[in-house]
């Protein structure tokens, strides 16, 4: 689940919620990067060719055109803050390659 915590003309912030097991989309975007930082649990990254094990009080920077997925490895909800910046931040720039609730 998502929550938009402030909206800008070029910047949103989003609370991330993940339950354990579960996997967002692997996806890209066309015109915004983004920014995670880990406030609980354990995050499994996929950027770009990179896999990365974040925990608690971790960041990574996902730029704009890089292939990216989140998944939680862990028995606790993942919980993180998504900074997104960009020229367009609307959430049909999300190009999925795979996806496990069957979105495009």
């Amino acid at each position: 689940t998502y929550e938009s915590i402030c909206k800008g003309e070029r910047f949103q912030v989003k609370k991330i919620v993940v339950a354990p097991g579960r996997s967002l989309s692997l996806q890209m975007h066309h015109h915004r990067a983004e920014h995670w930082i880990v406030v609980q649990g354990t995050a499994e990254v996929v950027n770009g060719d990179d896999v990365i094990l974040l925990k608690e009080h971790e960041s990574t920077y996902i730029p704009v055109g890089c292939k990216h997925r989140l998944t939680n490895p862990g028995q606790i909800d993942l919980v993180l803050i998504e900074v997104q910046s960009g020229s367009y931040l609307g959430e049909d720039d999300i190009v999925r390659f795979e996806d496990t609730f069957g979105r495009v």
